[in-house]
């Protein structure tokens, strides 16, 4: 089985002045990056396609399906790293956010704490095992998912270190691993490993944006 995950065009999250929620759509240059990766596509084979339902990566999915002609599911499992209710939508300069990300980045590592409604590391950790794992029980050989950039690199994390990847672990994936929207990640899975140690899942590709060289 090979996982082919793409992050989301450019949405108006990621580029304007407000703390991005999952309604944010894409910029027209996450319009046409979508439509270049799903031209880099039509050349892979895919079953089926999986998308986080948040605006951005759906709008991806659904350009990526018009061009390759696949269903689509979504999947809460897909969706981007949880951010506090309270910063969305509000300006990323604003003192008060500016406040609550320092206060979430210097307790990141304390078992268990949150500031309020957001996912700490553990939920977070917890949701991507959980998608790798139910990833394991599809039948299908070649899957094609729509997502987001954090949450790739926890996956990363997973896949290189193993589900006892701790928070400090995670970390340096998530400062170190750039990735551009539409790159694309692909998996393998390793149901026959060369040692008795070898992961369920072998990382083939990080970040391939070739299509929007």
């Amino acid at each position: 089985m090979k996982i082919y995950f793409v992050r989301h065009g450019e949405s108006k999250g990621n580029v304007g002045p407000f703390v991005q929620g999952p309604d944010e759509p894409l910029t027209e240059a996450g319009l046409k990056q979508a439509q270049f990766v799903a031209k880099r596509l039509e050349s892979i084979p895919v079953d089926v396609i999986l998308s986080s339902p948040e605006k951005r990566a759906e709008m991806t999915a659904k350009i990526i399906s018009a061009t390759i002609n696949k269903p689509i599911e979504l999947s809460n499992l897909l969706i981007e790293f949880v951010k506090p209710s309270v910063i969305v939508k509000k300006l990323k300069k604003d003192p008060e956010v500016k406040e609550i990300k320092k206060l979430i980045k210097d307790h990141f590592h304390i078992y268990g704490w949150k500031h309020s409604d957001e996912e700490n590391f553990e939920d977070f950790k917890k949701r991507a095992i959980k998608l790798l794992n139910y990833l394991s029980t599809r039948k299908e050989q070649n899957i094609l998912i729509a997502t987001h950039g954090i949450f790739m690199r926890m996956l990363l994390a997973i896949v290189v270190m193993g589900e006892e990847l701790t928070s400090r672990e995670y970390w340096k994936f998530f400062i170190t691993f750039s990735l551009d929207n539409t790159g694309i990640m692909v998996l393998k899975s390793n149901d026959v490993g060369l040692y008795e140690d070898s992961p369920k899942w072998e990382l083939i590709t990080w970040n391939d944006h070739a299509h929007l060289d």
